[in-house]
Order: structure tokens, then C-alpha cells, then sequence
């Protein structure tokens, strides 16, 4: 079965492990699909330009980066430039035969593009509107599956292809987990998401109290209940690649000897199908990227 790697791009983060893992991987004949975040490193080159990044809470307490234009042209710089490049380079040098896409390659990942978003400022609701972001509507998994069967391992970054209202296409953001979680559920696969702490944990302070599984809906009430911040996505990504095919979502710690491979094993916090309620079918809340 296939498994679909997200790196987190949080400056905590070492990848180091985890490409080693992938060329463990792969020599076993194992399918592997890389995909990567890359916040710090876009906020990091806004800040050289002398521009601060603007975040934004929607109306249910979600808060995500707003991409006005000029920043939607950082991210086309970083994400399937610099970043994608450079984890291509090292898979590389770990012997395998790594491709970089971003999700406009290919159409790879289409969706509609969301031109204005909902956020609440100071108490009130708003709308605001030039965003460039969107959220993901299909998958072509022939091109991966093309490449998968052809002996390369993809390495997938955002942006993705937006279609516009009036016609034609854009890049635009898309949160990496959710991409991640698309790219699984089309996939059938294994979605492993690496992240700088060990799983998902009652008490986000103590690495002791983390939710080693979920099984029920019940079980996936209470690592909702548990998520806070930056693993409030995290947990909607991971309702979304099971509802979308995927065969498990383990969020666990990309600082380790053999963080996909311990993933898989169980250690981290596994989440099974059967956590899906009677209305997996709802559509998803909106959110910012």
C-alpha cells in the first residue's frame, strides 16, 4: 500500500529522519508520496522583503494565513522552488529517484479558487477580499500513480491550480496538511503527517498524556476536544483524507531515527476510518490557508 509523508514546515521540524526513512522505504519496494509544508520559511522571506504576513480568524475560531497577492508570488518562490528543490536534492543523495511537482503541474490539485474569505475582526465578521487561496477539489492520481509505477518517488508541494469564477486558472495556497490528506484519500493510502511533537495530546503541555488511537467516532470526539492550534488542521485534515479513501492518518514526531516507519508501527496518534460519523458527507468548514 501506498504511503503519503507530510513534513511539516515548522522551524522545529528536522527532515533529516525522515528522507532517510523514504530511502528505507523505497529499497523495500515500498510507494512512498513526499509532501512538505513551508510556513516559517515563507514568513522568513517576507520578512527580507520587508512585508509581515497576515493572519486572519474565521468566524469559528480558525486562524490561517491570509495570501494577498504579493505573498502568493513569495510562495510560488519558496514552496515548489527553494524548498521542494532542496528535498529533492536529498532524497537524491539518499539514492532515490525523487520528483519535484507542485499541485499546478499536471492539474495536479485543482479546486475553485476563494478570491474572499470570512474573518472575524475585533468581535465583528467580515469579508475580505484579494485572497489567493483555495480549497482542493480533485486529485489526478493517474500522474502519480504514472510515476509511482515508473520507479520515482513524487515530492509534492503547494500551490495548487484555482479555477477562477470568469474562467481560466491560478496558483494559489492551499494548507500543505489538507493537501496531503487529498492527495491520501485518492490515493487509498497511509497518511503519515510529521510534525515537531509526538502526536496529539490531552494536555498539549504534556508529551505523556498523548491519544495513542482513534476508532470510533466517540474516540475522534476526544482528539478534537484535545486539538489546539496549528493541530486544530491537522485534525480536519486528517477527517478529510479518511472520508476522501485513505486507510489511516498517524500524526506523529518527524525528530526521530525512523519517524515513518515508527509512524506506521503505531507509534503517534492513529486515526481509522471508523472514526466517521453519518454525516461524513457534510461539507467541510471553510478555512483560511
Amino acid at each position: 500500500m501506498t504511503t503519503v509523508v507530510k513534513i511539516g514546515g515548522a522551524r522545529a521540524v528536522d527532515p533529516e529522519g525522515a528522507l532517510a526513512d523514504v530511502a528505507s522505504l523505497v529499497e523495500a519496494d515500498e510507494e512512498v508520496v513526499l509532501t512538505h509544508g513551508g510556513s516559517t520559511a515563507v514568513d522568513e522571506t517576507l520578512a527580507e522583503l520587508g512585508k509581515e504576513p497576515t493572519y486572519v480568524e474565521t468566524p469559528s475560531g480558525v486562524v490561517g494565513r491570509f495570501t494577498d497577492e504579493r505573498t502568493m508570488d513569495v510562495f510560488k518562490m519558496v514552496m515548489p522552488g527553494k524548498l521542494n528543490t532542496d528535498l529533492v536534492e536529498s532524497l537524491q543523495n539518499e539514492g532515490v529517484d525523487a520528483v519535484g511537482l507542485s499541485g499546478t503541474d499536471g492539474k495536479l490539485l485543482e479546486g475553485k479558487r476563494k478570491s474572499a474569505v470570512r474573518v472575524k475582526e475585533n468581535g465583528k465578521k467580515k469579508i475580505k477580499r484579494g485572497d489567493h487561496s483555495g480549497t482542493i477539489e480533485s486529485v489526478n492520481d493517474d500522474l502519480l500513480e504514472t510515476l509511482l509505477s515508473g520507479g520515482y518517488t513524487p515530492v509534492v508541494s503547494v500551490p495548487v491550480l484555482g479555477r477562477e469564477k470568469g474562467g481560466g486558472y491560478t496558483a494559489v495556497n492551499a494548507d500543505a496538511d489538507r493537501a496531503a490528506a487529498a492527495i491520501a484519500g485518492a490515493l487509498g493510502a497511509n497518511l503519515v503527517v510529521l510534525t515537531d511533537v509526538s502526536g496529539i495530546y490531552e494536555n498539549p503541555d504534556d508529551e505523556s498524556t498523548r491519544i495513542d488511537s482513534a476508532a470510533t467516532p466517540e474516540e475522534f470526539d476526544a482528539v478534537t476536544d484535545a486539538a489546539e492550534g496549528f493541530m486544530t488542521k491537522k485534525v480536519m485534515a486528517a477527517e478529510e483524507a479518511l472520508e476522501g479513501g485513505a486507510a489511516s492518518v498517524t500524526v506523529a514526531t518527524a525528530n526521530a531515527d525512523e519517524p515513518i516507519t515508527s509512524a506506521l508501527a503505531g507509534e503517534g496518534t492513529t486515526i481509522e476510518p471508523g472514526v466517521l460519523a453519518d454525516d461524513a458527507d457534510a461539507e467541510p468548514e471553510e478555512t483560511v490557508q
